[in-house]
């Protein structure tokens, strides 16, 4: 497991480094000085200039490409255009908020995508399971920013029961949660009941009814217990998937988290926080996929088998089977 765990770090590495290359060059490549948007349009050419010998951008591409690597690897992200602040010191401060929107949302799409998945599989070809086969679809089709401005519209400014910007209170957390963890509960449900149809029809099942068992202890213990383990993947993608694509629901949202910092940076071409929250998100998420993968294999001793020595490997199933 350790040797597993190992390459999968190894592997982050050209990730991270393609991740880097990939903005730099976006960013480098795209129309526009840093300087005018910085400065403003009342900078001189001499203002420009020092603007430009002090920020190291007169050096050639990869000069700078190769610099900002071996500062990265020193923990210096370099320092925000604007504000004039270390970048990593301004991305910590803003982190804590979209972690903390990304685990809700993870629990609002959990709570509804496996129970409706659930229900969906024993109600198999009713009309149960049709609604929550509409809704599936409808979660997947609909973009986050559109939901976001209809929920806004409905609870905020129609009802007035829910505010629509900030996160002062617990209340400011509902529709950023419901908005983000919509489409991800839609993957869940579909996920759950295909997994849930195929456990169910396992001899294992058959056998617990035949014993007398209660259905809610034979769905809820026997089947979920081996049809959860896909959804758990997915659902490990899915928080690296939201924690990474919250950037429009928080503008939406007004919420100050990393997003919004980073689309902020972008529309004043602040290079350096752009990189770096960019940066940082792609670490994180690589972070969180490996963290997925462990758990992923300890939970299913087939995959963990790959990774361990063959007696210890049918030792770790036998007892599994037990």
């Amino acid at each position: 497991m350790l040797k597993f765990i190992g390459r999968r770090i190894l592997m982050m590495i050209p990730i991270m480094l393609g991740v880097v290359l990939l903005v730099f060059s976006m960013l480098y490549f795209s129309p526009g000085e840093p300087a005018k948007y910085v400065l403003g349009d009342m900078a001189t050419e001499e203002d420009i200039a020092m603007f430009n010998e002090e920020n190291g951008l007169n050096d050639p591409f990869l000069v700078q490409y190769v610099n900002y690597i071996a500062d990265a690897l020193h923990g210096d992200l370099g320092i925000s255009y604007t504000t004039k602040q270390p970048v990593i010191d301004e991305i910590i401060a803003r982190f804590p908020t979209t972690f903390k929107l990304t685990i809700v949302s993870t629990l609002v799409s959990v709570v509804i995508g496996i129970t409706l998945g659930i229900i969906s599989a024993v109600k198999q070809y009713s009309i149960w399971d049709n609604i929550v086969r509409v809704i599936a679809m409808v979660g997947v089709s609909m973009p986050n920013f559109w939901l976001g401005l209809l929920l806004i519209l409905l609870f905020s400014v129609q009802l007035g029961v829910l505010p629509a910007a900030g996160i002062t209170s617990w209340k400011h957390w509902i529709l950023p949660a419901i908005t983000i963890g919509t489409a991800s509960s839609a993957g869940i449900m579909r996920m759950t009941r295909s997994s849930m149809l195929e456990a169910i029809r396992q001899d294992y099942v058959r056998t617990a009814r035949a014993k007398g068992q209660k259905e809610m202890i034979i769905i809820c213990v026997h089947a979920l217990r081996n049809a959860i383990i896909p959804v758990m993947t997915l659902i490990g993608i899915n928080f690296s998937r939201m924690l990474g694509g919250s950037a429009i629901s928080e503008v939406v949202f007004a919420i100050p988290g990393l997003g919004n910092l980073i689309i902020s940076a972008i529309n004043v071409k602040n290079a350096p926080l752009v990189q770096g929250g960019i940066l940082f998100i792609a670490v994180v998420m690589a972070f969180c996929n490996l963290i997925v993968d462990v758990l992923y294999a300890y939970v299913d001793p087939r995959i963990r088998s790959q990774y361990v020595k063959p007696k210890a490997a049918k030792a770790a199933v036998k007892k599994e089977a037990a």
